[in-house]
């Protein structure tokens, strides 16, 4: 997978690339597709994920299978992480 970070709308500082990575490559992670249709006909993706330094963080992706873009990323609210934590307990 390479990762496009041409025109990010966030901070690379708050989110360095390999930690992105990271969140998208995670076996535990939770892959959202939105019940919203868009006019443009792109699918966008939501991941929740936690980074090998143990942040967890929510993105907005799109793929086209070679390349993903993420669109967001932010940290995981509560809910989010108790989520993601409920997910990880069964599969562990």
């Amino acid at each position: 997978m390479e990762l496009d970070l041409i025109d990010v709308h966030y901070d690379l500082r708050d989110f360095k690339p390999r930690e992105l990575e990271e969140i998208l490559e995670d076996p535990f992670g939770l892959r959202l597709l939105p019940d919203a249709d868009r006019e443009d006909g792109e699918a966008r993706y939501f991941a929740l994920g936690r980074s090998v330094a143990g942040r967890h963080l929510f993105l907005c992706f799109w793929t086209d299978g070679k390349t993903t873009r993420v669109i967001a990323a932010r940290e995981m609210t509560e809910n989010e992480q108790r989520l993601y934590e409920r997910r990880y307990a069964t599969m562990k």
